[in-house]
Order: structure tokens, then sequence, then C-alpha cells
């Protein structure tokens, strides 16, 4: 790389980590008392980050290339389905370029990564800066815990379990997010052959400290559901297969033994307990199957099967919550909303087990995307991912960061939060290129 190449590469380089920053910390800063706009720059950074990238930078590297090109097929793929579902649902412009940007964003992301050339310098340069933003939302979780169960710090009404929410302090369910986000570094930071092995030990009981104080029954559920998708995925691999197996049954042994018999655990018990309604009639079935029966209630023609109900109509982030709490922002800019999302809170508010847990959320991922844009615009969608898992996820562990997502898009709608989206984008993307650099040496 000649100097002006290096240079050229150090100003896309801090771009990338900038653009980072508006994502990841924007919930803290407007808990500190910036304007609220200040969550939707991302939407500005991002995309002009992927620009910069690819008209600044020269990749002469053919694999990069054709990942690139894979990608932005892909989403323009993407952007064409959400667009005629768009007009046959007469959905406003702003919603189909915010919601565009909701499911978009981790792979433009992704995309100005993989398309870098990186050196190993800038590669630990990219992983000390991911090292400091998880190390930040870790330790400000613990403390904030500390100070919400001691009465000196106010969390919208939050107590210190669900108020611990680091850098997505505060929102809806930010404790759940905010836990991810360290468990899925902690992972990634103790498979690292060059960090010292007392620090990775630090880090992740830290990481096991912060969900066990916050409740995150969902991630334990999550970190399981994804494990043994793994397991099943390696069955070729006999040892590969008989190994999950023996950490999937020694880890469920030692979590039931810790349920009954250690107080911390206490709360995962009463999770464990209200989980029964999950059954055959039961009040979390209900609730779960209900965007099924509200969506295809509103169709009026096989396009809605084909395209679903409308870019944020429905019940993602957007249809869920944008369109109610950003009003005043997206109605004059002729934001268009749908009364499928209405009726689904108003099932929400009338099932108890949902208005006690996320868990049972009528507003999730899979449902959202479905929801919005019907199998054609899920299909695209899943056929965007299946290239970062064929071409980016060369080792089980981002396979197992990318079932993670994939079991919380049945959860809720983290699927939909642009911070703990492109931090796994970063995760995905970093150890790709370190595959990638290790392979040119």
């Amino acid at each position: 790389m000649n100097r002006h190449q290096s240079k050229g590469f150090l100003k896309i380089y801090n771009i990338i980590l900038f653009s980072f920053c508006t994502v990841f910390f924007p919930r803290l800063l407007d808990t500190l008392g910036a304007p609220s706009i200040i969550n939707f720059v991302h939407f500005i950074t991002v995309p002009l980050t992927l620009i910069v990238a690819l008209t600044t930078t020269k990749n002469s590297l053919l694999k990069q290339i054709a990942i690139s090109n894979q990608l932005l097929f892909g989403m323009f793929a993407l952007f064409t389905t959400m667009s005629i579902s768009a007009f046959v649902n007469e959905a406003g412009f702003i919603n189909l370029l915010v919601d565009y940007l909701l499911l978009a964003e981790p792979y433009i992301f992704l995309l100005v990564i993989v398309y870098m050339q990186m050196s190993v310098e800038k590669l630990k340069a990219c992983k000390q800066f991911l090292f400091t933003c998880a190390s930040i939302n870790l330790v400000l979780a613990l403390i904030q815990k500390v100070l919400i169960d001691a009465g000196l710090l106010y969390a919208n009404g939050f107590d210190g379990t669900d108020g611990a929410q680091g850098v997505f302090f505060v929102s809806g369910a930010g404790n759940y997010v905010s836990t991810t986000v360290s468990i899925m570094f902690a992972l990634y930071y103790f498979k690292d052959k060059l960090a010292p092995m007392w620090l990775k030990t630090i880090w992740l009981i830290a990481a096991v400290t912060q969900l066990i104080v916050s409740d995150s029954k969902q991630i334990m559920i999550t970190c399981a559901v994804a494990f043994v998708i793994l397991a099943i995925i390696s069955a070729k691999n006999i040892n590969k297969t008989i190994v999950y197996v023996t950490f999937t049954v020694i880890g469920l042994l030692i979590f039931i033994w810790c349920v009954e018999n250690l107080e911390a655990f206490a709360a995962f018990q009463n999770g464990m307990d209200k989980f029964e309604e999950w059954g055959p009639g039961g009040a979390g079935r209900e609730i779960k199957t209900a965007p099924f029966r509200i969506a295809t209630s509103y169709y009026t023609s096989p396009l809605n099967w084909l395209f679903g109900l409308g870019p944020g109509h429905t019940f993602g982030r957007m249809g869920g919550w944008f369109m109610r709490d950003y009003a005043n922002l997206f109605t004059p800019l002729y934001g268009t909303t749908h009364p499928a999302s209405a009726d689904a809170w108003d099932a929400l508010w009338n099932n108890w087990i949902a208005v006690e847990s996320t868990l049972y959320s009528p507003f999730f991922g899979w449902a959202g995307i479905w929801g919005d844009l019907g199998l054609v615009g899920l299909g695209i969608y899943l056929y965007l991912a299946s290239i970062v898992w064929r071409k980016l996820c060369l080792d089980d562990l981002p396979k197992f960061f990318m079932l993670m997502v994939f079991v919380v898009g049945l959860i809720f709608t983290q699927m939909e939060e642009p911070g703990f989206m492109l931090f796994v984008a970063l995760l995905i993307g970093l150890q790709w290129q370190e595959k990638n650099l290790l392979s040119r040496i």
C-alpha cells in the first residue's frame, strides 16, 4: 500500500468508525440531553460511508469485489421489492426510505468493511476500537444497575434490573440489547489468540454478570436455541456435533442447578414458570401468532400475500414505534400508517403475558418483515442474509452470531435496532477480514 493509498484508507477508516459511533451511542446521548433527532443521524452517515468507500477506494482483490457485488445486488433487490410493496399499498416514501434503511443498514455497513483492503495494523486498530465500544457498554450497564438500585439514577421508571442498559440507556428493551452485545463480544474476544487470557476471562465473567443482574432470560433462550441449531447444522461433522451436544447438556444442567439453588437466578425461575403459558391454548401462543391473523384479515388481493401491507405498516419497529413516537417528524413528511399496527397494540395490551414480557410481544422482526413486505420481501431478505452466511461466515462463531440474530428476530424487534445490528456486522466483518488477511500472508 503506497503513501497515497494509505492516506486514503486512513480517511475512510476514520469515516467508518465515526459512522459506527453515530449508530452505537445516540440513545445514550439522547438521554443525556441531545436533541432526539440524533437517533436518526446514522440514516445519513452510514449510506454516505458506503458512497465514499466505493468511490474513493480502489480494490483489486477479485474475491472482495465479487462479494461486494453480490451484497449490492441483494440490497438493490430488497429496495425494488419494498418499492413495489409501497406502491401497491400506497405507503409514504418516507416509510419506504426509513424502513429500507432499518433492514439494509447492517448490510451496507458490512459491505463497507468487506470492501476495504485492511493491513494488520488497521485490523488491530479496528479490533481495539470494537473493544473500547463494547467495554463502555458493559461498564455503563453495571454502573447503572448499582446507581438505580441505590436511588441515585432515574431510568424512566425502570428498576435496576431493566435499567441496566449500557449505551442503550434509556429504551424499552435496552437491557436485552445491551446484554446481547456484551455476550457476543465476550465470545468474540475469548477467541482472540492475541488477547491476554486474564483479560478475556475477566471480560467473560463481567458479561455473564450483566446477563444475570439484568434478568436477560431472552438472551439465555437465544444462545441455547442458536447453539442447538448450530449443532444440528454441524451434524455432518460427528466430532463437532458430539462436542456441541455435550456442552449443551452440561450448560443446561448447570443453569438448572443455578436456578434452583442461587438467589441471583430467582428471576429466571419466574420466567420459566410463565413459559408454561406458551402451551396449546396458552396466552403466549395466542399473542405470538396474532400478527398473522391480523395481517391476513386486511388482505384485499393476492398481491398482499406477495408484497404484504406496505413498509412500516405492520409489526416492525417503524410500524410499531416510529410512526407513533415520532409522529411530529414523520407526519409532515407524509408518513403513512395502517390499522394493523393499532390492532397489534390492542392485542398486546389485552394479553397479560405480553404486557409482562417482551418475549411474548406481537411486534417482532420476522413478523414485521413478512407483514410489511409479504412472502417476496421475506424471501429477498433471507437471500441477502444467505450471502453473508455463505460468503462471510467462514467458521462457527460468526454463524452462531447470525443464528442469534435469527432467534432474536422471533422474539422482539432487535433485528431493527441499528446499534445492535451494526455491532454484529462489525463483528462478522472483522472476523472475515482477519481470515482474508491471513490467507494473503
